[in-house]
Order: C-alpha cells, then sequence, then structure tokens
C-alpha cells in the first residue's frame, strides 16, 4: 500500500515525506511545491495523476492552449505533409507540428519515431545520418503518398476544443494547488493529513461523476 508520500511524490507526502526542497523532510521547499509549479504547464498544476499530463487537458501547449492527443494516422499525415517542405528531424517535426498547430498539439516522441520506422520501412522515407541525428526525406513513392494526402493534418487538432472551458480548468486546478500549498507549508502535520484527504475524495468524486455514481 502506497503512502500519501509515495501518492503525491518527493515533498508531498506527510512530515516524514521525502522533499528535496530547502524545507527538509516533508516540506515542498524549492525542489516540492513551490518548486514544481513551472513545470505544470499553461493549465497550473496537474492534480489526479498521470490523467492530466499529456492528454487533451494538460501538458505544455502552446497560447495556453492544449496539448492534443492525435491518432497515428495523424502523425502518419503530418510527417508526410512537413518532408513536402524539406528534410527534417524527427524533433524537427515535433516542434514544427507543435508551432504550425498554434500550440494545439505537440506529438510525442513515442508516436513519431515509430511512424518514422514504419514509413522507412514501407519505402516513403529514407534517413541518412547528419551529426549524430537522422535526417528524414522523402522518397518517389513518399511524395506520392504526401501529394495524396491532406496538405495541413496539424490544422485538424485545435478545432472543436472549448477553450473557454479550458481556462476555467486551469484556474480551478491552479486554486485547488495553490490551496493546498498554503495548508502544506504552513499547517500543522494533523492539517496536513487533512488536506491530503480532500484532494484525494476530490479525485474519487471526479471518478464517479465519470461512473455516474452519487
Amino acid at each position: 500500500m502506497r503512502s500519501h508520500g509515495e501518492e503525491y511524490g518527493p515533498g508531498f507526502g506527510p512530515g516524514e515525506g521525502r522533499g528535496r526542497g530547502r524545507g527538509g523532510p516533508g516540506h515542498p521547499g524549492r525542489g516540492g511545491f513551490e518548486g514544481r509549479r513551472s513545470a505544470f504547464g499553461p493549465f497550473g498544476p496537474g492534480f489526479g495523476g498521470p490523467g492530466f499530463g499529456p492528454g487533451p487537458w494538460g501538458g505544455r501547449g502552446g497560447r495556453g492552449g492544449p496539448r492534443g492527443r492525435a491518432r497515428r494516422g495523424d502523425v502518419r499525415a503530418s510527417i508526410l505533409a512537413l518532408l513536402k517542405d524539406r528534410p527534417m528531424h524527427g524533433y524537427e517535426m515535433i516542434q514544427e507540428i507543435a508551432e504550425r498547430s498554434g500550440g494545439a498539439w505537440k506529438p510525442s516522441p513515442g508516436s513519431v519515431y515509430p511512424t518514422l520506422q514504419l514509413l522507412e520501412d514501407e519505402g516513403l522515407i529514407s534517413s541518412a545520418t547528419e551529426g549524430g541525428k537522422k535526417l528524414f526525406s522523402l522518397t518517389d513513392a513518399g511524395r506520392t503518398a504526401a501529394d495524396e494526402g491532406p496538405e495541413a493534418p496539424w490544422e485538424d487538432a485545435g478545432r472543436g476544443v472549448d477553450w473557454e472551458a479550458l481556462s476555467d480548468i486551469r484556474q480551478a486546478g491552479f486554486g485547488l494547488m495553490e490551496a493546498f500549498g498554503q495548508v502544506w507549508k504552513t499547517g500543522s502535520k494533523e492539517q496536513r493529513e487533512k488536506a491530503l484527504t480532500v484532494i484525494n475524495d476530490a479525485r474519487k468524486k471526479l471518478y464517479l461523476i465519470l461512473a455516474d455514481e452519487d
């Protein structure tokens, strides 16, 4: 069974937790709550576990938008469309998609690199090592496939997104964790335990909403 400290990571457990900041054990310090704030992305602190990471409601999308999750087909079409312009490295493709989608979608390396390997196996792209990195370019067959595909498949990533709702989510999440941080910095051990209970109860209630339970 995991302790509260293990559930919330270093610096978020009870008094005996494993905080790494200057606040010492059990205190977030710069390595804990405050130090992690900048890592939570434009939607404020993450809350409720991994579900608020790279999905459509979290991450580090540009202009305050989400980091979208796309189908493998979208990644494939986007790579072919990008390589019509010029040869690129895998990392460059990720950055280009993020920029061209206005920050609505930034595919992960875990989706881009396997797709590159698949396209290379299919003979649609080729690669050459340049400066220790692979530079990918279209083959003749790949250019034909790219011409037959969409010009800018990344533009679909931000369509249908309720940007106002996302702003509300950010404010709610940030406000929740700001309050939690205040209790954690100034409260007693008992108050911290109560704060953890509130966070855990809130998470459970959110999942119950999805399950249509009271």
